[in-house]
């Protein structure tokens, strides 16, 4: 096993796009999702650190979409990680303006969102890694004992954060 740090000079490594950056449905309880199989091996699986993370939101308040929602363990923003998927060297056209092109695709693990998560995003939210045994769980074990990770947060655990400390630093 490799453990390496992608260096993103500050900032996260990926790029706002029509990508995939959500790993869903991988597994159904009978069979491995065909597309994301060949992906989920420990060669291929990463963590990615956050001390909050947001999701979009789509209600209105006073005519305007509210927008991005923060979320954290609370105030203090504890480190907490991503299951994470890594795919190094990838060479496709992900955009026809850019043409072919080589790159490091990531993507994280999603799954049912918690009571908080689910508020605003209904749909999924990020597995969320806090204690060091899922963490090692997730980046060495068989994928048949890492998919009980693929659970939300128990409920009341994330609380909405205030977003201006969250914004990273404009170039």
């Amino acid at each position: 096993m490799t453990r390496e740090r992608a260096e993103g000079g500050g900032r996260a490594p990926l790029t706002p796009d029509s990508g995939t950056t959500n790993v869903r449905n991988i597994f159904n309880g009978t069979r491995w999702n065909a597309h994301w199989n060949r992906w989920i091996g420990v060669e291929n699986r990463c963590v990615v650190p956050f001390t909050s993370f947001s999701e979009f939101d789509n209600t209105f308040e006073d005519g305007k979409k509210k927008g991005d929602t923060w979320f954290a363990f609370d105030e203090s923003r504890p480190l907490a990680f991503f299951a994470g998927i890594w795919v190094k060297d990838w060479t496709s056209v992900r955009k026809v303006r850019t043409g072919l092109e080589t790159t490091d695709l990531f993507g994280f693990l999603t799954c049912e969102p918690n009571d908080v998560g689910g508020s605003i995003h209904m749909k999924a939210m990020p597995v969320i890694l806090i204690k060091p045994d899922e963490i090692e769980l997730w980046l060495t074990a068989p994928k048949e004992e890492t998919i009980k990770l693929q659970r939300p947060l128990p409920d009341g655990v994330l609380v909405a954060v205030n977003a201006k400390q969250d914004r990273p630093p404009r170039a």
